[in-house]
């Protein structure tokens, strides 16, 4: 998807790695549909590339209004980043069901319906790249963050069967799993649940752990560049690690996998004529 403006619809867009990428596509001569629930955060542009538009993923019918103003606008949309979330950190003890609930209103089911508000005009086009941002949480799940895992494992698992459903309409889906960006995120999108004493030798030191490492990690303008050559590659990557430790977590889950599989394969057997 190079040698033409491309128009970018970014959810998440006032900050983090969804602003990042609205300022790299803007920086490359694209157009930006920037989403987000305040849009006063999202840095103003050049009116005739990029449009601001409130949009809570929770809503209903926010999603199709979006995407109706984005094409009145700009006539089409060629790249979705599902980019909105937030996370939770807390056991499960510590977390209560409504946070569960919470999390997956916003990280799966918002994207799930800002993508099926896209696809069709896509498919009307013949063609669209659809990322979706995970994480290295899925990689390597950390105690106190079973809510935010699992919404990405969610996603991740929808965007593999999601890929197959498309692929014949040239829509690709890219998996995102970043590792630590400077974003602002432990600040700005975790919700810290209250402290249960039965998990202090747990919590505490994962709690000191997530709060030093605020403001360090990868560069998330870089990220947002890897995301672009990534998306122009045929056929697009199905995942995408950005940052050594999202790369290191990817290798030590498939080492695990691998090192199950080889150990406990007799016990999968199921059908004797198998032996």
């Amino acid at each position: 998807m190079t040698g033409c403006a491309r128009t970018w619809l970014v959810t998440g867009a006032a900050s983090g790695l969804g602003a990042a990428i609205v300022a790299h596509a803007l920086a490359c001569g694209d157009r930006v549909v920037a989403c987000a629930r305040s849009i006063e955060a999202i840095a103003p542009g050049d009116p005739s590339r990029l449009l601001a538009l409130r949009l809570d993923v929770n809503e209903a019918g926010a999603a199709e209004a979006v995407v109706a103003a984005a094409i009145a606008r700009f006539g089409r949309i060629d790249v979705l980043v599902n980019n909105a979330g937030f996370g939770v950190m807390g056991t499960l003890e510590e977390t209560p069901q409504v946070e569960y609930r919470a999390i997956m209103e916003t990280n799966f089911f918002g994207l799930v319906e800002v993508t099926r508000a896209v696809l069709p005009s896509m498919r009307a086009a013949g063609g669209g790249i659809i990322v979706n941002v995970s994480s290295v949480a899925v990689l390597r799940p950390r105690a106190g963050f079973s809510a935010y895992a699992a919404s990405k494992a969610a996603v991740e698992a929808f965007s593999d069967a999601l890929g197959r459903e498309v692929a014949s309409f040239g829509i690709g889906v890219l998996i995102v799993e970043p590792g630590a960006l400077k974003t602002g995120f432990t600040r700005r999108s975790l919700r810290i649940m209250p402290r249960l004493p039965a998990y202090s030798a747990v919590m505490d030191p994962m709690r000191e752990r997530v709060m030093a490492a605020d403001g360090h990690g990868g560069d998330a303008r870089r990220a947002a560049a890897a995301i672009d050559r990534a998306i122009a590659i045929r056929p697009i990557p199905v995942r995408l690690q950005l940052g050594r430790d999202a790369q290191d977590a990817a290798i030590e889950s498939r080492a695990v996998l691998m090192a199950d599989l080889v150990l406990w394969r007799d016990f999968g057997i199921l059908d004797s004529r198998e032996n």
